[in-house]
């Protein structure tokens, strides 16, 4: 069994002017934590990572653990420049962190002998656990069921983010015993953690915080009645947040919250205004 286990925040990148804001994303951290996530995924899809300079990732990595305790911390590792990609990872590593998230490259659309090649690369150069990511919705890149059993018995491999949308897969991953399987899709979340999913990277989760907190303990505790009830209130939050393409109604939400502002980076846009009608509707239901 690994450490990652619970509701883990794959935390958004606030920005000011055009720059990180640094002071909102301390503000924001220091809240998830006051919620009692099990910990805190950084420079992830939902941070943006792919619109931040290496150099900013490193500035976000290194402001969010001077607040987080390093085994609640994960940084994002993501590129299709496999050479740049080690380099970079080596950098990391320089930190206390307490693992690495790793999607298969993108825009490549390696083989599944090279998907299982660049996993085998990635696990031997990591002196800390690897989570898998799989997303072929954002990489291009779809795993084969046996591609990914033979990916997963590598030691250093110890979870996954599932968004794969393959419940063969999932079922295959929860059934080998091999890794931690973290339910990547949110509304997946419920039926994943009775499945045995070990807990969510869910970005859903920067709002109502308590509450996807609480949806893992009753599951965890069989509690079983009450953890329906408590899903079935998230899920219009959760439809909500994936009206247009994360995380802009994340940051929208937050924004409303008063923790960070709402910028994001070109090419991705704010949420529209019909969503942060809903988004008032869905966090002021009595309004």
């Amino acid at each position: 069994m690994s450490a990652f286990q619970g509701i883990w925040v794959p935390v958004v990148t606030p920005f000011h002017d055009g720059a990180i804001d640094f002071i909102g994303l301390r503000r924001l951290v220091s809240h998830l934590l006051e919620k009692h996530v099990a910990g805190i995924m950084v420079c992830t899809t939902t941070g943006e990572a792919a619109a931040l300079s290496r150099q900013e990732q490193l500035a976000v990595l290194d402001a969010v653990l001077q607040l987080v305790p390093a085994h609640r911390v994960v940084m994002g590792l993501a590129g299709y420049n496999q050479i740049e990609l080690l380099q970079f990872q080596a950098q990391i590593l320089k930190r206390p962190v307490a693992g690495l998230l790793v999607p298969a490259p993108s825009y490549i659309r390696p083989s599944q002998a090279g998907l299982e090649a660049f996993f085998r690369t990635v696990a031997d150069a990591s002196s800390v656990p690897i989570i898998l990511y799989d997303i072929p919705y954002r990489t291009g890149a779809t795993f084969e069921q046996a591609t990914l059993l033979n990916i997963v018995a590598h030691q250093r491999i110890v979870a996954i983010k599932d968004c794969g949308g393959n419940l063969g897969n999932t079922l295959a991953l929860l059934a080998s015993g091999e890794v931690d399987v973290l339910c990547g899709e949110d509304i997946q979340l419920l039926n994943a953690l009775c499945l045995g999913a070990s807990g969510a990277i869910a970005a859903s989760a920067h709002v109502h915080t308590e509450q996807f907190v609480a949806l893992w303990q009753q599951v965890r505790d069989n509690q079983l009645a009450e953890a329906r009830a408590t899903f079935f209130q998230l899920l219009p939050l959760i439809n909500t947040m994936f009206m247009e393409p994360n995380p802009a109604p994340v940051k929208a939400a937050l924004a409303m919250e008063g923790l960070i502002n709402c910028e994001l980076r070109a090419p991705m846009q704010p949420a529209s205004d019909a969503v942060k009608a809903r988004l008032h509707t869905v966090l002021n239901p009595s309004t």
